[in-house]
């Protein structure tokens, strides 16, 4: 996966994508995660990666201060389009490469996204580098099930896959080990497909 290739698929996506991730189970998934987070008044929230919106329709929009951004100019078009009426700042940004400065948001949400950029590692530790000292980072995302290898059969058609714009193979315990003495894990549960897809909900502690 590269950037380049990923706004290329994306492009494709955007026409199709809330009919496959905004309804059915992973519409469900979505609503049960954010029935778990609980945004303070007036506080400022990230959206990485926010597609076509889908997140920001879970939320009190008005009650608090959003930032949305994404790479893909087709997706973000999407969002702007459904919230033409919401004051929310939207930037076409790579995830990999923010442009914020160090501890600008209380809430970072990162929904598909992790699975998605060519380099995991970086977009982690740029969620992380914006997210202020206790503030909370929100994923929904695909890992590797906890404790468990990749099977042959995931091993074999992850480069096909990761070819139509996602990885099947990462996983999340690798991600975390390099902060783990700067974050807590307070919630890691299977959302999806027997915990292909995970909710994840991190308290930044330094």
């Amino acid at each position: 996966m590269n950037n380049s290739w990923n706004k290329i698929i994306y492009k494709i996506w955007s026409p199709v994508y809330d009919k496959i991730f905004n309804s059915g189970k992973f519409l469900k998934a979505r609503e049960e995660m954010f029935k778990e987070v609980i945004f303070k008044e007036n506080s400022k929230v990230l959206f990485v990666g926010v597609g076509t919106g889908v997140d920001l329709e879970q939320v009190n929009c008005s009650r608090i201060t959003i930032t949305a951004i994404d790479f893909s100019p087709d997706m973000l078009k999407k969002a702007k389009e459904k919230f033409k009426n919401y004051p929310i700042d939207f930037f076409e940004m790579d995830a990999q490469n923010m442009t914020f400065n160090d501890e600008s948001y209380d809430y970072v949400v990162a929904s598909l996204i992790l699975s998605v950029v060519p380099k995991a590692e970086r977009g982690f530790d740029e969620m992380i580098r914006v997210l202020k000292i206790g503030g909370q980072l929100i994923i929904f995302d695909k890992f590797v099930p906890k404790g468990k290898k990749i099977s042959f059969l995931k091993k074999t058609a992850r480069p096909i896959i990761a070819f139509l714009g996602t990885d099947i193979g990462l996983s999340f315990e690798k991600l975390l080990q390099r902060h783990a003495k700067s974050l807590q894990v307070q919630d890691n549960q299977p959302a999806l497909f027997k915990g292909m897809y995970r909710r994840i909900i991190i308290n930044r502690l330094k």
